[in-house]
């Protein structure tokens, strides 16, 4: 592992660890849907809107 860990800074990378909510627990799903349910539709849906935009504008720039 250590090995591997300095080939990969040589290359400019970094191991990161993630630690999330487990998706299959039962408490963490109810914590989503409640969070999920309060939601204000108006809101998510001028959140989408300017994040279309934005990818859009995005596509046309030379890279």
């Amino acid at each position: 592992m250590k090995m591997m860990r300095q080939r990969r800074r040589a290359r400019g990378l970094r191991e990161l660890r993630l630690v999330v909510a487990d998706p299959r627990s039962r408490a963490v799903r109810r914590r989503v849907a409640k969070q999920v349910a309060r939601l204000d539709p108006d809101s998510e849906r001028d959140a989408l809107e300017w994040i279309e935009s934005v990818s859009e504008f995005d596509a046309d720039a030379t890279r």
